[in-house]
Order: structure tokens, then C-alpha cells, then sequence
């Protein structure tokens, strides 16, 4: 149950992170948006951000080992890597239509998922 809802935390997390890190490049379109300066964008993406840490913190919290969760804290870090890399090409899929996949993504994805393999192989 923790190794869930720890996931579910991160993945929320992550959905925040990339709306704050890469979501004003297409907020910029909104016609109000478009007029603010870097450091009112800073603030907004801050603002969102302060949502990634509400969520990034529990399941870090819940899913470490040595408080009671099933993961090491490298184990936290490959799937919260792993998780962020997911988030950011549905986010890029959906929001920025120019973007494309090829075979070279799919096969770094095949070595991420082999990554999160061997971090929990004994």
C-alpha cells in the first residue's frame, strides 16, 4: 500500500514539476500571460512548484525505508527520475503538438525501465 501510494504522490508531484518548469513556454499564448516579465513567470512557476513539494515531500516521507516504507532512498530517486521523464512526454505529448517521438526516445525509455529493474534486483 505505501509503495502505491508513494508512486501516486510522485506522479502528481512530477505533473506539477513539469507545469512549473516547462508549462509557461505554452502558457505564454494566453493573451494575458504573454504580457509578464521573467520574474512575474518565476513567481507564477514558483507558485506551482510550492504544489510539487506538497505531494514530493509525503512520498518521500511515507516511502523511504528507515520510516516505515518499502524503498531505499536511491531506489525513491530512480523511480522519482523515471516517473518525471513519463510525466514530461505525456505533458509534451498532449500540450505541445510540434513535439515529436522517435525510435532513439523509445529506446531510452527501454533503458530507463531496465534501470528501475536492476536498482531493485538483489
Amino acid at each position: 500500500m505505501k509503495a502505491f501510494l508513494t508512486i501516486g504522490l510522485l506522479i502528481i508531484s512530477n505533473t506539477f514539476m513539469v507545469m512549473a518548469w516547462y508549462g509557461h513556454l505554452k502558457f505564454s499564448e494566453w493573451k494575458w500571460f504573454s504580457k509578464l516579465g521573467l520574474i512575474s513567470i518565476i513567481l507564477v512557476s514558483w507558485g506551482i512548484a510550492l504544489f510539487e513539494y506538497a505531494f514530493q515531500v509525503p512520498a518521500n516521507k511515507i516511502g523511504f525505508r528507515e520510516n516505515g516504507g518499502p524503498f531505499s532512498l536511491i531506489q525513491l530517486k530512480v523511480i522519482q527520475e523515471v516517473i518525471t521523464l513519463v510525466v514530461f512526454a505525456v505533458f509534451t505529448l498532449i500540450v505541445f503538438k510540434t513535439e515529436t517521438f522517435r525510435l532513439n526516445h523509445i529506446i531510452s525509455f527501454i533503458f530507463l525501465i531496465l534501470a528501475v529493474y536492476f536498482m531493485f534486483k538483489k
